[in-house]
């Protein structure tokens, strides 16, 4: 018998629409960028982790497109802040990645987001820098 077929991890996730509204939208940036403003989150704290998950679901739920790359490394640095031997580098390699498709996406954004985003984007791109030393 297959055990590994019957693990959560392998589990499919569930994909049922999030309905997020603009508030919330912007509860969630403004959370981020708060979070973030503070410097790089304990590698150990749970937070972050939190931040990420909120992230991925409310991206998966939006209907503009060009997000799966973002959605992708966002996946890549839960993965990376969740393994022991993840390396500092990598870390720096994917938070400059995801500021950089962040800022792109700002670039796009109309209204009250545009901002928000570009300070996101070179926020996630300083952090990478600053672990690249």
């Amino acid at each position: 018998m297959d055990s590994i077929a019957s693990t959560p991890q392998s589990m499919p996730t569930p994909t049922v629409p999030l309905d997020v509204t603009d508030q919330q939208n912007s509860a969630l940036l403004e959370d981020t960028l708060n979070l973030l403003n503070t410097g790089a989150p304990d590698k150990a704290g749970q937070h972050g982790l939190a931040e990420i998950d909120r992230w991925i679901e409310v991206l998966r739920a939006s209907e503009r497109p060009g997000l799966a790359k973002i959605i992708q490394e966002l996946k890549t640095l839960q993965s990376q802040l969740t393994a022991s031997d993840t390396q500092a580098h990598d870390l720096a390699e994917t938070l400059a990645s995801l500021g950089n498709e962040t800022s792109k996406v700002a670039e796009e954004t109309i209204g009250d987001y545009g901002a928000p985003l570009a300070q996101l984007g070179k926020l996630l791109i300083k952090l990478g820098s600053t672990l690249s030393r």
